[in-house]
């Protein structure tokens, strides 16, 4: 691996700003070969270049290298004085952000040991947000210790390989004012985290330095990865093995080509598909959990994660085989209670599986007991309400994060529409879907589906409102469109009747009318080959065959309103 990218991996994400640009200072040092090499194929009767390096003994920590512009440009000055002027902008830049960065963290930890010996009685939720500021700032402190170490590395690799082109031992006088800058400050940093410890440890771990510093540098986390992988491997292998006898048991009961196979789509195969929208938005989730941490995305604080609230990859696909297994082992079971003889005469129990499923499902998201992950459900929830309240609300990048998932779960919303419509209005015993027919759910059919979108839309406004900036409105106009295509769609899927069976006819009819409606409307003058009364009377003729075309379809819809309402074959009354 190079050393580019090791520095990389080990930058801590929120001060990535704050490392030295080592990519620069390598690109800086390649320009200088390049001139020497130029130079090297050049005449040898220029003068030599004079670089001057002002070693400054005083205000090292500020100040290091200083490279005089005046009177050294000949024969490499200049690349030479490009990288010296980088390497010092580096240099106070990281030395600068250190000394900062531990003069907050004293403050810090300082408050924190005056919270703690004040003799006022905490209760629980205060101490267990004491806690959580120690775990925080120690986390600091290991983090700043980590930064120097890195920073001085590189350092000292970008000067070696100066010394190496330049063949000379500046890095010695460098090597002598890092130690000043840096190290003659790393006691501190020790110091720091032994006093954090010390008082953590007595707080809190009753005296048990092992148990108080695992606690610490763990972050407090007391996750059991063995399990959670055992439990994740034995949870896909079980909905490996489900998909599988699912599959077995439609092949071996030919229900493919059962009678009641288009029965069992329309009114069953609704109710379970809405696990497996979940299950795969989950499975989604969590990979691109395990690659923002794999690439070090800082996303806990983009998405605004705290260390009880954010479920890592592991937990994430956890509950996605979970869920995975239960809603595999329901169909299993509705399948079998089916078709065995012993169970069919349970049928109102085999109906009322999947209901039984997604009331577990809700049940387990709004339990409000400290049980199943309580802080990322609540956090979820909190975070859903943002979003339904977003003209009151002003949102954060995490609502708007989350209306976006949610427009991608269209028909997962839909579905539990469909549960509610299928166990209160339809008698779900015989799989009636009449419902399906009825205004009140069309209705509705189409709102739950701009839900999301809406929720979007508000949202951009607010922003747009608020902000002035253009890219809102223009966000906001897109998820205007999609509300409108969503309505339009579902409106054109819900009717059905049409009399002509080729579809292309009716958009052949679309254009046709728009663009005859143009030449009505546009005021064309007399052309080289027409007269000014001869193009009237065509255009007058061309709006004559628009209304033909339209009269035909307005009266094939007034048909189909007339039909649904019992009308179409009224009595007529004939000339006697």
């Amino acid at each position: 691996m190079k050393f580019a990218e090791e520095l990389a991996s080990q930058m801590v994400q929120e001060w990535q700003a704050a490392y030295m640009d080592y990519s620069t200072l390598k690109q800086a040092l390649k320009n200088l070969v390049t001139f020497r090499q130029q130079r090297a194929a050049t005449p040898a009767d220029v003068s030599q270049r004079r670089t001057c390096v002002n070693k400054s003994t005083n205000n090292v920590d500020d100040t290091v290298i200083t490279v005089q512009d005046q009177n050294y440009y000949q024969e490499g000055g200049r690349s030479e004085l490009e990288f010296f002027t980088i390497l010092d902008d580096e240099f106070n830049k990281v030395v600068n952000f250190y000394k900062d960065k531990l003069q907050q963290l004293k403050v810090e930890a300082h408050d924190l040991t005056l919270k703690n010996q004040v003799g006022v009685h905490l209760d629980i939720i205060q101490q267990v947000e004491l806690r959580r500021d120690y775990i925080k700032i120690y986390k600091q402190v290991r983090h700043l210790r980590s930064f120097c170490s890195s920073n001085i590395l590189a350092f000292s690799k970008i000067m070696y390989k100066y010394d190496k082109i330049a063949s000379r031992t500046a890095s010695n006088v460098y090597f002598d004012m890092l130690d000043n800058s840096f190290r003659a400050t790393s006691n501190e940093v020790y110091e720091l985290m032994e006093r954090l410890e010390a008082a953590f440890i007595e707080q809190y771990a009753e005296g048990n330095s092992r148990k108080g510093k695992k606690f610490l540098r763990l972050g407090g986390k007391r996750e059991k990865h063995r399990t959670t992988f055992l439990l994740g491997n034995l949870f896909t292998g079980c909905s490996i093995a489900l998909a599988i006898a699912i599959i077995v048991s439609m092949h071996a009961r030919d229900l493919l080509n059962h009678t009641a196979r288009d029965e069992y789509m329309e009114s069953i195969f609704p109710l379970y598909s809405l696990f497996g929208f979940i299950v795969l938005h989950l499975l989604m989730y969590g990979s691109n959990a395990y690659l923002r941490r794999r690439f070090r995305v800082n996303y806990p604080s983009i998405l605004g994660f705290k260390e009880e609230t954010d479920l890592g990859f592991k937990k994430v696909l956890l509950l996605a085989s979970a869920l995975s297994v239960l809603s595999l082992a329901a169909v299993l079971s509705n399948l079998d209670m089916e078709m065995d003889l012993r169970t069919m005469k349970y049928s109102t129990l085999t109906e009322l599986v999947p209901l039984a499923l997604v009331l577990l499902v809700l049940l387990v998201t709004f339990c409000p007991l400290n049980i199943l992950y309580h802080s990322s459900r609540f956090f979820f929830l909190r975070h859903v309400w943002h979003c339904a309240s977003a003209p009151l609300h002003k949102g954060t990048f995490t609502d708007f994060f989350l209306a976006d998932q949610l427009t991608s779960q269209v028909q997962a919303i839909r579905s539990l529409l469909f549960y509610v419509f299928y166990y209160t209005m339809g008698d779900f015993t015989t799989r009636s879907n009449a419902f399906l027919s009825q205004k009140s759910y069309k209705a509705l059919y189409i709102v739950v589906a701009i839900i999301p979108s809406w929720w979007r839309l508000l949202q951009c406004l607010r922003r747009f409102y608020e902000e002035k900036e253009q890219k809102q409105g223009l966000n906001a106009l897109k998820y205007l469109s999609t509300i409108m295509a969503l309505a339009m769609r579902t409106m054109y899927d819900q009717k059905k009747e049409l009399l002509i069976s080729n579809k292309a006819v009716y958009f052949f009819a679309i254009v046709v009318n728009m663009l005859l409606r143009l030449v009505s409307v546009l005021d064309f003058n007399e052309t080289e080959f027409l007269h000014k009364r001869a193009v009237v009377a065509l255009v007058a003729c061309l709006e004559i065959l628009r209304r033909g075309i339209w009269n035909f379809f307005r009266l094939e819809n007034e048909h189909f309103h007339q039909v649904g309402k019992g009308q179409a074959h009224d009595a007529v009354l004939l000339p006697s």
